[in-house]
């Protein structure tokens, strides 16, 4: 009798993070990262491959639970998975960092990240499924903290400027995260409401570079008609100067 091939799952981002929190268990389960080369192999403990190798696993892994998935094509933008065929919806970006520190990984290149929005408005919709991993001195990898947010949830401002970002002699390069768990909220810079004030932050911060701000005056206008052209609904963004106010921490 001939049989015919499963059909991958159809699952959500937050489908995928329910199945490893309650099925997998991630949180309660330990690993390790091997390396085998010439009948030698060895314990992997350097902890800075770690964010890597978890983004592969979990391909392993949604490929091991029969769960339909697609590569991104562009390792220094997300998404880094397609959960449908839909290249604009259902998209998946995998992030990692040691939870014993603050968040240092990426979230994008700031001028690739402000010109794509021009043409995949729906790259601010991305779901982005965070570990914060521990390695013991013995290389046991253990998953403390596992989050699903969405980009302005895990962004903030910086000093002087609408984005924390990281800067080199001057030049604007990548949007960097904030630490979205802490309880000190009040005295520290805290992540962006919504997505508008995000959107808001881009904008200012495409006015404020050097290299960027001779878009400036059309970024925002060329932004809503790609967003009204793909979701029938234009986003009413604010001025940063009229929010600014609101990401300043008080003081003690």
């Amino acid at each position: 009798m001939k049989t015919t091939a499963k059909k991958p799952m159809k699952l959500t981002a937050q489908d995928i993070y329910n199945k490893l929190i309650q099925e997998d268990k991630i949180l309660e389960v330990s690993g390790c990262i091997t390396f085998d080369l010439a009948q030698v192999n060895i314990v992997v403990k350097q902890k800075d491959v770690v964010g890597n190798i978890i983004q592969e696993w979990l391909a392993g892994w949604m490929k091991a639970r029969g769960i339909y998935y697609q590569l991104g094509e562009n390792s220094q933008m997300p998404p880094d998975f397609f959960l449908s065929e839909d290249r604009s919806a259902n998209l998946l970006e995998v992030k990692a960092f040691n939870r014993l520190a603050t968040p240092a990984f990426d979230i994008a290149d700031f001028k690739s990240y402000y010109r794509e929005l021009l043409s995949k408005p729906y790259m601010l919709h991305v779901d982005y499924l965070i570990f914060g991993y521990e390695m013991t001195s013995e290389g046991r990898v253990v998953i403390r903290d596992l989050w699903l947010k969405k980009v302005w949830e895990i962004t903030r401002r910086m000093g002087e400027w609408p984005l924390h970002l990281q800067i080199k002699q001057g030049v604007v390069q990548k949007i960097r995260p904030c630490t979205w768990y802490s309880t000190a909220k009040r005295r520290s810079f805290t992540p962006f409401r919504c997505l508008e004030d995000f959107v808001a932050a881009i904008e200012e911060t495409v006015y404020r570079n050097p290299d960027t701000r001779h878009v400036a005056s059309t970024w925002l206008l060329s932004f809503k008609r790609a967003y009204q052209a793909h979701y029938g609904v234009s986003p009413s963004i604010p001025r940063w100067v009229d929010i600014e106010q609101t990401y300043i921490p008080e003081e003690e």
